[in-house]
Formats: C-alpha cells, sequence, structure tokens
C-alpha cells in the first residue's frame, strides 16, 4: 500500500515536571498546550480539533474549550485509559485527511502523584466509583499489578521466558533514562534508590512486588503531562519545523474470554493492520515506543506488533539490539520509558512527544538516522479488557 501523507505532528511539548505540588492537571495542560502551539508556529486561533479524554478533573472536551478559549468544530473525547492518544491521534489524522479539520490539539495534564493515588495497587478494574465490572471483581482481593504478574508468569511458563530477559527492558530503559536531563530529574524527585544505569542482576535484586514482577519492572508514579498538535499537510508546509506525518494507525480491544491467552494482546489485531495502512513492515521501524506500565506489558508488544514471532520476545530482547546505540532492531523507549522517565496514568502522549523528538533529530538518546517510528499504547488490562492501538509516523 503506498504511503499517504495528509497529516502530520508540527508541535509538541512535555511538561518538565514529574513531581509538581500546587499544580492542577488543567494547568499543566494548558502550559503544555501554549508551547506547543509555540513550537509549530500555530495560534490559538487556528485550533479547530480539540482531544481530550474528559478523565482529568470532570472536564472533558468541551469544558478543555471553554478553559483554552477554543471555539473548534470538533471534538473527540475518546478514552481509553493509556493508549487514548494514540487512538485520537489516529482520529485526528482521519479527520484531517478528510478535511473536517486544519489544526487539532491534544493534551494531557496529571498529578497523580502529588494526589497519592494507588494506581498499581487499588482494584484490578482502576474504577472508584461502581461500575457493571468492579462489583464482580474488585471484591476479590486482586490489584491490577498482580493481573499484569499474573500475565509475565503464564508468559515464563508457556514460552521458557526467564526473568533474566525481561531485565533486558528495563536495562534498556534505564540507559536511555540517564541521557535524558528530565528523567535524570524525575528519579531524583521521586527518590529512586540509585539514579544510575542499571544490570540485569540488579532488576533480579530488586523487591519483589507482584511476583514475578520485581520493582524495576513496574512503571513510577509521577505527575505531568504534555500536548501534540496535528495539522494538515497545508497548515505543516508554514510550520516552524519538519513535519512528522502520521502514516498509519488502527485499534482494537481484547477481553477475557473462555479459554483465551492471556499472553496475546489487542495488539495482535491492530497491529498488523496499522503496518498495513501504513505500508511498511516492522524490520523497517528504527525507534519503537511502547508503553511501559511494566516489562511484561513490552513484551507482549513486541511479539504481537510482529518484531518477533510469538513467545520468542525473550531471545528477541536478549540479543541488545534495544538500546539506541546498537544495531539489529528498533531501539526501545528512548526516553526511558514509564519504568525510568515518568508515568502519570495515562502515558500514550509520551509515546507520541518522544517518536516526534526521534523523527526530528531532537532525542536524548536519538538513533542515527531515524526515519520511521511506532508509538503504542495498551490501555486498560493487559491480560483483561484492554485496548492496544499503533500510531506509525515518518520523518519528513
Amino acid at each position: 500500500m503506498a504511503q499517504t501523507r495528509e497529516a502530520a505532528i508540527v508541535g509538541i511539548h512535555e511538561y518538565p515536571l514529574r513531581v509538581a505540588p500546587g499544580v492542577s492537571a488543567l494547568q499543566i495542560k494548558a502550559a503544555s498546550a501554549s508551547k506547543a502551539l509555540e513550537d509549530a508556529g500555530i495560534s490559538w486561533q487556528d485550533v479547530d480539533a480539540v482531544y481530550d479524554t474528559g478523565s482529568h478533573q470532570n472536564i472533558g472536551g468541551l469544558g478543555i474549550s471553554e478553559y483554552l478559549g477554543l471555539n473548534p468544530r470538533l471534538i473527540d473525547n475518546t478514552s481509553v485509559g493509556g493508549t487514548s492518544y494514540e487512538f485520537q491521534a489516529h482520529h485526528a489524522a482521519t479527520m484531517i485527511a478528510a478535511g473536517k479539520a486544519n489544526v487539532a490539539l491534544l493534551t494531557y495534564g496529571s498529578t497523580a502523584h502529588s494526589d497519592r493515588r494507588a494506581i498499581g495497587t487499588a482494584g484490578a478494574t482502576g474504577q472508584g466509583s461502581p461500575t457493571p465490572f468492579n462489583n464482580m471483581e474488585d471484591p476479590w482481593g486482586m490489584t491490577l499489578i498482580s493481573g499484569y504478574g499474573m500475565v509475565k508468569a503464564r508468559h515464563m511458563h508457556q514460552y521458557g521466558t526467564t526473568n533474566e530477559q525481561f531485565a533486558e527492558i528495563s536495562v534498556a530503559t534505564r540507559y536511555h533514562a540517564m541521557r535524558n536531563p528530565e528523567a535524570v530529574k524525575a528519579m531524583t524527585a521521586l527518590e529512586f534508590v540509585g539514579v544510575n544505569e542499571i544490570t540485569t542482576q540488579d532488576v533480579l535484586d530488586s523487591r519483589m512486588i507482584a511476583w514475578p514482577l520485581h520493582l524495576l519492572e513496574c512503571c513510577m508514579v509521577s505527575d505531568g503531562g504534555g500536548a501534540v498538535v496535528i495539522a494538515s499537510k497545508e497548515v505543516a508546509k508554514n510550520c516552524k519545523k519538519s513535519p512528522v506525518w502520521i502514516i498509519g494507525g488502527a485499534e482494537a480491544t481484547k477481553y477475557r474470554e473462555n479459554g483465551g491467552d492471556i499472553t496475546v494482546s489487542a495488539g495482535a489485531q491492530s497491529g498488523p493492520r496499522a503496518f498495513e495502512d501504513a505500508g511498511v513492515s516492522p524490520n523497517e521501524i528504527d525507534v519503537l515506543m511502547a508503553y511501559d506500565s511494566f516489562s511484561i506489558t513490552v513484551m507482549c508488544m513486541i511479539e504481537d506488533l510482529g518484531f518477533c514471532k510469538k513467545g520468542e520476545g525473550g531471545d528477541y530482547v536478549s540479543q541488545g539490539i534495544l538500546k539506541f546505540d546498537q544495531k539489529g532492531g528498533p531501539a526501545l523507549n528512548t526516553d526511558g520509558g514509564g519504568l525510568s522517565s515518568n508515568h502519570p496514568g495515562e502515558r500514550g502522549i509520551f509515546l507520541l512527544l518522544e517518536a516526534t523528538r526521534q523523527m526530528r533529530g531532537e532525542s536524548t538518546s536519538q538513533v542515527d538516522g531515524a526515519k520511521l517510528a511506532v508509538a503504542v499504547g495498551n490501555g486498560g488490562q493487559l491480560g483483561a479488557r484492554h485496548a492496544t492501538s499503533p500510531t506509525i509516523l515518518a520523518a519528513d
């Protein structure tokens, strides 16, 4: 399939603080939006599409439009957890290509750390108010993190994957984090024990959180946010920086099912569709920004998107190809990821931000000659109900 280049990311900003007491989620969103528009060279008046999950301070697309003084002709409140922003980027690119909008603004802000939210240790559904699901699931004691531990245990049993192999994911992301000043500042502010590069043994020696997941396989809980500006090709040609084209994307959901394989994510459905949409294959990708709530999430994304066969992820990551200065496969989470840079609760927007930096040549762990990147989010709970959406980006 021939590539189409109708919509591009033209402006980005990542809120620099991971611990931001006294600042609201809306203030983070507004500050990030202002900086992203400045990065693009676009005015507030040019924004005619607003994308918002509606989950921050109970203000959705209508509220955020008023807060920012916008009058959009299109509002999208798609909310599917951590991959909401990949869904939204796909939607924005589709609507822009159809001529329904010219400039879309995606914003995210969260004060999860300052609010002391029990994200991974709350009920399995992560829902505080009653839903058709949590009344049947949360009372039985499983937390969100234990659900991920169960998927990792199954992967190890089913495919023989080892703890040492899973540890390679944490080692690579920390390697990149130590080259990112904002990630180093985050780990320092969050009082990490050892703000330094780590080894496989360091991961295995870190305390067990939910067997078989060790501490260094689990994401941090931080504050933070960011914004992304997506524009039509006509607008993009007049922006400050080279456009980063959205050339493909797809969406899929998966639920618990009798006889289902909990090690298979919804990415097994959306991955092939996204690559077909983009007209590229996994072996052409230079950078993989994969949602790293836990090491098992990354392992499943690598396999299900087709970078290797199912069950061969352990051998794949053990080749030493995940670091930005190695060859043989895409560099993984070059900003440091949720494991070592930030994770305010819904990390999908940061995948788009770092993938864009890589396509611009602006990353602190820049892959030489990077031309193609995949940002793949995973929202909900792996092994249970969740959504997975890859967005494929190309340098100009």
